[in-house]
């Protein structure tokens, strides 16, 4: 198994049918163009005495070149955050030198004196003629060999590099997408960080089917909508913040104006239930696919299709409607459970951590090994439930459950009341230290424009459709909540705010 098989296998099947298209340069390569040009990076890379080949950029069409022909190099691909800083920046390639490093023209100037580097700016990797115009030969097909390794986006200590090997991606790519299935008019619109896995899943799963891509570097809703609607993309990923914001541009419309978009996916973190069925209003031809993975499962693990999203908008029964708030079931090869702190297996609609099994699941760390269990488990530390048919409910961190009293509650399930009131933009539910409880409840609210709340009128509000104990003992109004690069709420940050007493 090697990344470079699904490439080589697309290359053959349709050679000049588009693959990627840079939708902020226009440049875009056809599948055959991407083939011969990996092979002419590899030949740098192993020229080059690099052990990593490492990226440090916006997405663009050097994304899965770099992908691929380190794959064809038989280094590991390393996508850095181009959000850190410089001295964040040059700690982690010093973990992974010897390396080779693209990066954009003014950060290249800054990191090519860095020992064991060799930079090279993004418009140099691009340039055909500043690379061997043989191919290096044939590439490993060792499926134990490392293909990326992704540091982890944790808010607290060093990140972690996340080891993924070849057999990880190809098993999930071969267990979930069918080659050669799209046709040559769709075109898929990536906004996600090339550094997130959901990218890399974005990169080999269009390959593989046949799809192109059209990139978007840097989101924002406004662009996001111009793209879609200039190259009438068909299907689209989304991380939950991203939604809420496209939904919030199109405030008034009733229609997104977008006839082509099939398909949107979205994970990467809880889906307000609130959110998804007012996207479902705006994109009314519009399939919906709830996708749920981590760095260390190769991406997706449970999925809720589009059929459930209609059958769960559309009916009256509370517990089948409410799956339209999870993360859906299982992919065929992928086994969850759920459990408790002392290891013992829960039950339907009992909260713990959750477990994951399967080929695609690397569970490995640089420097640290594999962390899964005896029998192959891996600890995801998220917390969450399933149903009585398997539905998945996320419900945070394991460690930001409130224990109150000891009553554990899900910080999830008081967010998705608040949001419900029509003065909340956006929320996070925190605990914080209580004299008679343990730990309280507390939230910080982003108020939509032109609307007011009081804290009362919420502290009402949610007491009138939860127990008493979920109700929000202090509440600050703050302007934006602080996400990741990647959508996660950093509820670190948000218990500072409530911790000192005040807003942002």
């Amino acid at each position: 198994m090697n990344l470079m098989m699904l490439l080589e296998m697309a290359s053959s099947a349709f050679p000049e049918r588009v693959a990627f298209t840079d939708s902020s340069s226009g440049t875009s390569l056809t599948y055959e163009q991407l083939f011969n040009a990996a092979g002419r990076r590899a030949a740098s890379l192993r020229g080059s005495g690099a052990s990593r080949m490492a990226m440090l950029d916006v997405t663009s069409v050097a994304t899965p070149l770099a992908l691929f022909s380190s794959a064809w190099a038989g280094l590991p691909y390393v996508p850095l955050n181009y959000r850190l800083t410089d001295p964040e920046i040059e700690a982690l390639l010093a973990r992974v030198t010897p390396a080779y490093l693209v990066t954009d023209a003014e950060r290249h100037a800054r990191l090519e004196r860095l020992a064991d580097v060799a930079a090279s700016a993004r418009h140099h990797f691009l340039d055909d003629t500043l690379h061997p115009e043989e191919h290096p030969g044939e590439w490993s097909m060792d499926p134990e060999e490392v293909a990326v390794l992704l540091f982890t986006s944790g808010t607290t200590g060093q990140p972690k590099a996340a080891v993924l090997r070849h057999k990880h991606l190809v098993s999930y790519i071969l267990g979930s997408v069918e080659f050669a299935g799209a046709s040559e008019e769709e075109a898929a619109l990536v906004s996600v960080p090339p550094y997130h896995v959901a990218g890399i899943a974005a990169i080999l799963s269009s390959v593989y089917s046949g799809r192109r891509v059209v990139q978007l570097p840097s989101f924002s809703a406004e662009a996001w909508l111009d793209v879609a609607r200039r190259e009438r993309i068909t299907s689209a990923f989304l991380v939950p913040t991203m939604l809420a914001r496209i939904v919030e541009a199109l405030e008034g419309e009733r229609d997104a104006g977008i006839p082509s978009l099939a398909s949107i996916s979205y994970g990467g973190g809880r889906m307000p239930q609130s959110v998804v069925e007012r996207a479902m209003e705006l994109f009314p031809n519009t399939d919906f696919t709830n996708a749920y993975g981590l760095t260390e499962t190769s991406s997706t693990i449970t999925v809720l299709g589009p059929e459930e999203h209609r059958a769960a908008a559309s009916s009256s029964d509370t517990a089948t409607r409410r799956r339209l708030g999870s993360a859906g079931v299982p992919l065929p090869g992928v086994e969850i459970q759920i459990r408790d702190d002392s290891g013992r297996v829960l039950g339907p609609n009992e909260r713990g951590e959750i477990y994951v099994r399967g080929e695609q699941v690397s569970g490995e760390y640089e420097g640290r090994g594999r962390v899964t269990d005896a029998e192959g488990w891996f600890p995801t530390r998220d917390a969450g439930s399933m149903d009585e048919a398997g539905y998945l409910f996320l419900e945070g961190r394991a460690d930001d459950v409130i224990v109150r009293g000891g009553e554990n509650l899900s910080p999830g399930e008081i967010e998705d009341v608040l949001l419900e009131h029509p003065a909340v933009r956006d929320v996070a539910v925190v605990g914080i230290p209580d004299e008679q409880w343990g730990e309280g409840v507390a939230a910080a609210i982003v108020v939509k424009p032109g609307h007011s709340v009081t804290t009362p009128e919420l502290q009402e509000w949610v007491k009138a459709r939860m127990r008493s104990s979920r109700v929000p003992q202090e509440i600050v109004y703050v302007e934006e909540l602080p996400y990741n690069e990647t959508g996660k709420l950093l509820r670190r940050v948000v218990r500072e705010w409530l911790g000192a007493g005040s807003g942002a």
